[in-house]
């Protein structure tokens, strides 16, 4: 607190001091102009000796055009680190499909994992921009009769086209909708 009180009277001498040179008046040499000591802008002919607030001032400067400098390569610099992300990301997916996954020629960006009763859904052309023209389900055989008999079950109800789009919203509360 102490500190702070000091801070607060040098403040307040200082004020006083500026409000003191607002009454001293001075008569230009060159135009003959009435001005305020306060508001003259003095400059020193001659050698100006450096302090360590005009190396300060500099050093400001340079960050501030280094920051000018950035901003305008920003974006680019952001494009360029997601480019080589998707890039990245589509060798490591690649790398890690299996190889008959690999073998069909498909986005892996269409897989969508479900895991049980098939292990995935695909949903053809979703990631390249065009329409969805296929849905394929992919699973890897199994010796497991009760998970068989639920994907032959699947298979049935598709073959006999006994099925129906429902859409289903969640809010907050949370409730379920169906449209």
């Amino acid at each position: 607190m102490a500190g702070y009180l000091t801070k607060s009277v040098k403040m307040n001498e200082f004020f006083e001091e500026f409000q003191e040179f607002r009454k001293i008046l001075c008569i230009c040499p060159h135009c003959a102009e009435l001005v305020r000591l306060s508001d003259l802008r003095l400059t020193v002919k001659g050698i100006k000796i450096k302090t360590w607030l005009d190396e300060y001032e500099r050093k400001i400067y340079d960050v501030d055009k280094k920051e000018e400098r950035f901003e305008e390569i920003k974006e680019k610099l952001r494009e360029q680190a997601r480019e080589r992300g998707r890039l990245g990301a589509e060798k490591i997916i690649k790398n890690a499909m299996c190889m008959p996954f690999k073998s069909l020629g498909l986005d892996p960006h269409d897989f969508k994992p479900i895991l049980n009763p098939v292990d995935f859904v695909v949903f053809k052309g979703m990631n390249s921009g065009k329409e969805i023209n296929d849905i394929i389900f992919l699973s890897k055989q199994c010796n497991n009769s009760d998970l068989c008999s639920i994907r032959r079950q699947i298979e049935k109800v598709i073959a006999d086209k006994k099925y129906e789009l429902q859409i289903a919203r969640i809010d907050e509360k949370p409730s379920i909708t169906f449209e």
